[in-house]
């Protein structure tokens, strides 16, 4: 599988396995082994998924060894803070079974985000965590948190898809050695309703999806796919080895418009 090599020096999976949204029990316990059984090394969830406790059952129902998977987690909101920060990675240390995460995010900023990076700076340097990182981070925001950090982020992970490529956040991202993490990478199954998009994976002979995560590769991205259909699972990492033309680059550019999310400069928290 291709790896990138974070900026401190640790490599990551270019492909991960999103969970968002798949519930906790069975469902996300065969998800994560189907994937894993797939070739998938990478697995994305968050506190506020739900998951968590299923994920890491899904990790070990595998037989794949743990420290041959990257393993990603994110702070909640209500959790932020310094102390809180740190009582809410151990929660979810527990929940996971194991005792370290390979990236560990700030899911959303706050006001309090500071704070709540200083607590990942000490996980960090205790061994705890491998790489530490921000979700739904803006430029501005990132600027402003930068200003007090010891460590720079090692990840971005953010909304990005071909209706919203967000290029100006990764030339920032890249200009500062963050790699970007990319979530609603089918738009939600909205890119299913996009006919350029259906006509240029025809034209490559691919899926729809295939051809969405080979133009976030392209770009150097890492894309989360989720799926707890084990054929959609193996269909999403089974990419064909293809190159999208600059011309069709361009020719996207026409389905380019607004996030399907929330805005991170607007989140009501």
């Amino acid at each position: 599988m291709r790896e990138y090599e974070l900026s401190n020096g640790k490599k990551i999976p270019a492909l991960g396995f999103g969970t968002f949204k798949i519930p906790e029990g069975s469902l996300v316990i065969d998800a994560v082994n189907d994937a894993l059984q797939a070739g998938y090394r990478h697995i994305d969830t968050a506190a506020i998924y739900g998951n968590e406790r299923g994920v890491g059952e899904g990790m070990r129902k595998s037989g794949i060894p743990r420290e041959d998977i990257f393993l990603t987690s994110k702070v909640w909101n209500s959790d932020q803070g310094y102390d809180t920060t740190l009582e809410a990675f151990e929660k979810s240390l527990e929940r996971l079974g194991t005792d370290y995460l390979d990236l560990y995010l700030i899911h959303w900023p706050k006001p309090v985000s500071g704070e709540t990076w200083k607590a990942l700076e000490k996980l960090y340097e205790e061994g705890r965590v491998r790489s530490i990182g921000v979700s739904n981070f803006t430029i501005r925001q990132l600027k402003e948190l930068l200003k007090g950090v010891d460590i720079v982020p090692m990840v971005n992970q953010v909304e990005l898809h071909p209706q919203f490529p967000q290029y100006e956040l990764q030339e920032y991202c890249h200009t500062h050695g963050i790699i970007i993490e990319s979530w609603a990478t089918l738009m939600q199954g909205a890119i299913f309703e996009l006919p350029l998009i259906a006509e240029l994976a025809e034209t490559y002979g691919c899926t729809v999806s295939q051809f969405a995560t080979i133009w976030q590769l392209q770009m150097g991205n890492v894309p989360l796919v989720k799926s707890n259909r084990k054929k959609r699972i193996i269909e999403n990492f089974e990419l064909p080895d293809i190159t999208i033309s600059e011309e069709d680059l361009m020719r996207m550019k026409a389905v380019e418009g607004d996030r399907i999310g929330s805005d991170p400069e607007n989140f009501d928290f």
